[in-house]
């Protein structure tokens, strides 16, 4: 069975999610380090982890494999799932692939120095109604993709 793992405590599209997994039937496990208000749905699962360093991180590297979706805006979650043969997407429908995980990092390094150094960069975009619906068809075409390669 297909699963979504979602890094969630900041996922701004868990709603999404639901409504994805339900048409597609598949299975969605729901990370985090602390506990919040989840549809009670017999195919939405909350696994909560200890508070700890990437514990929510590490659960859900461990879990993920070619059988996933795992949805998280954490670059380096991203690229350890890849390695486990996971599709990963950002909540903005952005995919994640071996292609394009290099120059994230390094931008993610590159920003993080700027940071660093005092440089006032603002933040990302606000999330908006393209976002959303950008990735809800990322979404469903990967579950499409995975159903595809069974």
């Amino acid at each position: 069975m297909t699963r979504i793992l979602v890094d969630a405590d900041a996922c701004p599209v868990k709603d999404e999610v639901y409504r994805v997994a339900e048409r597609h039937g598949a299975k969605v496990s729901i990370v985090s380090n602390s506990h919040f208000r989840l549809p009670v749905l017999p195919w939405v699962e909350r696994v909560v982890v200890s508070d700890g360093f990437d514990a929510a991180d590490d659960w859900i590297a461990e879990a993920a494999d070619a059988d996933c979706v795992v949805i998280t805006a954490d670059i380096l979650l991203a690229d350890r799932c890849l390695k486990a043969g996971a599709t990963v997407l950002a909540p903005n429908g952005k995919p994640f692939t071996g292609a394009s995980i290099g120059s994230a990092i390094a931008t993610r390094a590159i920003m993080a120095d700027l940071r660093a150094g005092g440089d006032q960069l603002g933040g990302p975009a606000p999330f908006g109604k393209t976002d959303r619906s950008r990735f809800l068809q990322a979404l469903d075409a990967a579950l499409v993709r995975l159903a595809r390669q069974r």
